[in-house]
């Protein structure tokens, strides 16, 4: 795994998440940005591969999903959402119907439906 897309300590990310649900849209930006890598790191750990790209500007994007591997340009599946969409996806807040029909996430290309990975952190 990259050096950027590390695991984060239980407890730390017990308590950005804790931040992040009291504050809203008015979230740390640290705290957000420690639990999209963290999440994404686990994303990859359930996913390996390299046929979709998850973006979630500006804090990271990662190659995840077996399939077809992308080296170059730009990615023929993609994923991309704002950072409280990607938290509350993997906390399970939100599912990824609502999320992709209120226009919340773009995917685009085959293998783009991440709801069997779904979600990635069970609270408690």
């Amino acid at each position: 795994m990259p050096a950027r897309l590390r695991l984060a300590d239980p407890v730390a990310v017990r308590e950005a998440l804790g931040r992040v649900a009291a504050g809203g849209e008015e979230a740390d930006r640290a705290d957000l940005r420690l639990l999209v890598k963290h999440f994404l790191a686990v994303l990859e750990s359930r996913a390996p591969g390299a046929s979709v790209e998850v973006r979630v500007p500006p804090y990271a994007a990662v190659q995840v999903i077996p399939g077809v591997r992308h080296t170059r340009g730009t990615p023929p599946a993609v994923v991309e959402m704002d950072a409280l969409t990607w938290v509350g996806l993997a906390g399970g807040e939100l599912s990824w119907g609502d999320a992709v029909g209120s226009g919340r996430v773009s995917a685009s290309g085959e293998r783009t439906d991440l709801a069997p990975y779904l979600p990635l952190h069970q609270p408690g």
